[in-house]
Formats: C-alpha cells, sequence, structure tokens
C-alpha cells in the first residue's frame, strides 16, 4: 500500500540545472576548467559541493573548498529569483494531499538553498520531512538520505514512490529498495533507466503518471 511520495529538490521540483550548469561553468572556468552539459552531468549533476569539489579542484583546503561552495550557491540563488515548479508539480501534490499521503524532500542541495527554493516554489508548508544528504555522513548516490527517511515517516520501501532526475539520485533511492520514477529534467530517459528507475517520465503531467498510479491500484488525479 502506498503511503508516501518522495521528491528530489533540484531538477525534480524545479528545472533549476541550467543554473547550476551556468553558475559553475563560470566558476570553473576561473580555475581553469572548461565544462559543457556532458562533463556537467558527469561530474557535477546530482552530487554534494564537497564531491564536486573534491573531484574537480583537489587542490583547494577544506576551507577554501568551503567558501567556493558557498560563493557558487550564493550565484545560483541570486539567478534564481523566478524559479518555477515542473509542470504538473502542484496539481501532483494536491493530489497526494487529498490521497493523504505523506511527502518529503531528499535532497543534496545545501540548506539554505533547500529553504530558498521551497519559499520561491511556495512549497515550504508541503513538507513536514526535508532530509539533507549534505549534511550527512553521506549523500546521494549512498542510499543512506532515503533509508533514514523511510526510517523517519516509519514506512517500509515498499510504501513509497521516489522522483529523481539525476543518475546519483535514482541510485541512492533504488539503493534503498524504494520505487523510483525518473524525471527527465536533466538527463535523458535511457540514462536514467539504464541505473534503475522504473519509468520515466517527462514532467508532472506526463501520461505515464496516471498509468503508473493505476498499476499501484490509487484513484487518479
Amino acid at each position: 500500500m502506498l503511503k508516501a511520495i518522495l521528491f528530489d529538490l533540484d531538477g525534480t521540483l524545479a528545472n533549476t540545472d541550467p543554473l547550476h550548469y551556468q553558475a559553475w561553468k563560470e566558476i570553473l572556468n576561473n580555475h581553469g576548467i572548461e565544462i559543457n552539459h556532458n562533463s556537467y552531468k558527469q561530474y557535477i549533476s546530482g552530487k554534494t559541493n564537497p564531491a564536486i569539489i573534491q573531484d574537480l579542484l583537489p587542490q583547494l583546503s577544506k576551507t577554501e573548498a568551503e567558501e567556493l561552495a558557498n560563493y557558487k550557491e550564493a550565484k545560483f540563488r541570486k539567478m534564481a529569483i523566478n524559479l518555477q515548479p515542473l509542470t504538473g508539480l502542484l496539481d501532483f501534490i494536491k493530489w497526494a494531499k487529498n490521497q493523504k499521503l505523506q511527502k518529503a524532500v531528499v535532497t543534496n542541495a545545501p540548506p539554505e538553498n533547500t529553504k530558498f527554493m521551497l519559499e520561491i516554489l511556495q512549497l515550504k508548508d508541503t513538507f513536514p520531512l526535508v532530509i539533507l544528504g549534505g549534511e550527512m555522513t553521506v549523500g546521494k548516490p549512498d542510499p543512506a538520505p532515503y533509508k533514514l527517511c523511510l526510517e523517519k515517516l516509519e514506512i517500509s520501501p515498499k510504501e513509497a514512490i521516489v522522483f529523481e532526475d539525476s543518475r546519483s539520485g535514482i541510485k541512492s533511492a533504488v539503493g534503498a529498495g524504494i520505487y523510483t520514477i525518473g524525471v527527465a529534467s536533466t538527463h535523458e530517459p535511457e540514462s536514467l533507466l539504464e541505473v534503475g528507475a522504473s519509468i520515466v517520465i517527462n514532467d508532472f503531467s506526463d501520461h505515464k503518471l496516471q498509468q503508473i498510479l493505476d498499476s499501484w491500484n490509487i484513484s487518479g488525479m
């Protein structure tokens, strides 16, 4: 029986990747590193800032890495003041509320970004539970953030559905044993299916989402 809907934040509640890409591109260029969309997806998308900086700028001290991450996220927030929810999201959340399903966000985003995005999207009161993978010992792609979410909600993996847009996020959710739906806002559908997504939708208005709900024997939206 379905009891909860779990959402990633960046790329799932809103298509933020173009903004993150631009911010990282400018910052890394200042450090002599050029990235394109393919390398962004491979080395940055869905990962925590400490992991990204360790991979791409290992010469930075811990303090320098933290300062760079904070600068990058402040730059992102400045660019994201007109952020809009992904198509169909608000209707889907209303449906989930009517079904009395629990809702949570599981994200690698820093706490400042998480608070900012939920406020900009007018969703700050929608999610009683927010799991910040970046503040845990390990974030996505490790399954630990989703396992903690299940524990907090007091449900089993079989009682939840996850929406994720990144390969690392899907690996995390699938690793926790949860049915995972890929959202193709960031990566190609084939890429998401490759790492374990059960199905991929374009956004929350996709007709395939209704088919999924039917398969769970839930009344339609």
